[in-house]
C-alpha cells in the first residue's frame, strides 16, 4: 500500500507546495510555492530531504492527519499547536510517527502559515517542473486544489532518519504584530508625488483580503499626482510589487498574479516577502526605502543564513 497518510480534517487551507513553477511567466503560470521559503526550507532541511522538496503549507488553521506507515515529519513556521495523539509536540524539530498515529495542527497563534515536511517527500507528479499547487488554475500539488477529508497521499520510499535534529532557539524567527518592510521606489514611483511620501512614512494594517494572490493594505490613501493615470497597460508582476488601485489602497502582489494594470509605486524586497507571509489580519504594516543594492546585499546575507542552518542540521 503506497498511501502514507490520510487526511481526516484538512484545516483552513492546506495545499501542497514547493519551491515554485518557475520559467512560466511569460505564459500567464503563476510561481505559486511556498510563501516562506525560509520555514519551508528548514521543514525540508530538518528531515534530510532536499531544500525544494514538496511540503504540506497550512494556513492559519492546520489539518489532522492520520498515519498509515511509518513516517519522519518536521513541522516549521507559524507557530501552531503540535499534537502526537494527543501528546504536545515542538515546532522547528523532527519527529517520527507509525502506523495508526494521528497529528493535528491547531489554530496559529504566532504567524499564519506552517509547512509540515515528510522525510522522502509527497509522491506527486511534478508539472511543469513543480509540485506546487495553483489553485486558482486547479494546477499541481494534490490534484490542483485544497486537500480535503478523505484524501490521501504517499511518499516516496527511503530509509528512516538516522536522528532527530531541533533548530537551535536564537535561528527561530519570530512573528510580531507589526512589521516593517524594505522596498524599492517603482517602478511607477513617478506617477505618485506626495503619495509617494506618504506611503513611506504611513502606517497600514493587512486587511480581510488577504492571500496568496496578494495582501490588500487598509490605511491612509496613497494618491497619484494630478494628470498621472489610475491604470496603465497590463504588463508583468512580480512578488513583492505594491500596487495603487483608484481607491489608494495598496497591494503587495505575491506568488499567484502574473500581470497587473494598477500603477506600482515600490516592490518589497525579496529578502521580506517572508514577513508578508506571515502576517494576519490586523498586522501593523509600515515600509522603509530600500536600494537595489542593500536588496542584493540582504538577500544574499539571508543565503548565507540559510547555509549556516543547513551546515549545523547536516553536521
Amino acid at each position: 500500500m503506497p498511501e502514507c497518510l490520510l487526511v481526516l480534517d484538512p484545516g483552513s487551507h492546506t495545499t501542497v507546495q514547493d519551491s515554485g513553477r518557475l520559467g512560466f511567466q511569460k505564459l500567464g503560470v503563476p510561481v505559486s510555492g511556498a510563501l516562506d521559503p525560509f520555514a519551508h526550507r528548514v521543514a525540508n532541511l530538518l528531515v534530510d530531504n532536499p531544500e525544494d522538496e514538496a511540503v504540506l503549507e497550512c494556513t492559519v488553521t492546520g489539518p489532522t492527519l492520520a498515519f498509515l506507515k511509518q513516517a519522519d515529519l518536521a513541522v516549521a513556521g507559524g507557530a501552531m499547536d503540535i499534537t502526537l495523539n494527543n501528546h504536545a509536540m515542538s515546532g522547528w524539530s523532527s519527529f517520527s510517527v507509525k502506523p495508526g498515529d494521528v497529528l493535528r495542527l491547531g489554530h496559529a497563534h504566532s504567524g499564519c502559515r506552517t509547512y509540515l515536511a515528510v522525510r522522502g517527500g509527497l509522491d506527486l507528479p511534478l508539472i511543469m517542473g513543480s509540485r506546487s499547487t495553483t489553485v486558482s488554475a486547479e494546477l499541481g500539488g494534490f490534484r490542483g486544489r485544497p486537500l480535503a477529508k478523505g484524501d490521501l497521499l504517499s511518499r516516496r520510499p527511503v530509509e528512516p532518519l538516522a536522528r532527530h535534529r531541533t533548530l537551535p532557539r536564537e535561528w527561530v524567527p519570530e512573528y510580531p504584530e507589526a512589521i516593517r518592510l524594505r522596498a524599492i521606489p517603482g517602478p511607477q514611483d513617478d506617477f505618485f508625488a506626495a503619495g509617494l511620501e506618504a506611503f513611506f512614512t504611513s502606517r497600514f494594517q493587512v486587511g480581510s483580503r488577504a492571500d496568496r494572490m496578494g495582501y490588500r493594505l487598509d490605511g491612509p490613501c496613497i494618491r497619484h499626482k494630478t494628470g498621472a493615470p489610475e491604470s496603465i497597460i497590463s504588463e508583468p508582476s512580480l512578488p513583492g510589487n505594491v500596487q495603487v488601485p483608484a481607491d489608494g489602497q495598496p497591494i503587495i502582489i505575491l506568488v499567484e498574479q502574473t500581470v497587473g494594470g494598477y500603477a506600482k509605486v515600490a516592490s518589497v524586497i525579496t529578502a521580506d516577502l517572508w514577513k508578508v507571509a506571515q502576517a494576519v489580519p490586523g498586522t501593523a504594516v509600515s515600509f522603509q526605502p530600500c536600494t537595489l543594492p542593500e536588496a542584493h546585499f540582504l538577500l544574499r546575507q539571508q543565503a548565507c543564513h540559510l547555509l549556516a542552518v543547513k551546515t549545523y542540521l547536516q553536521g
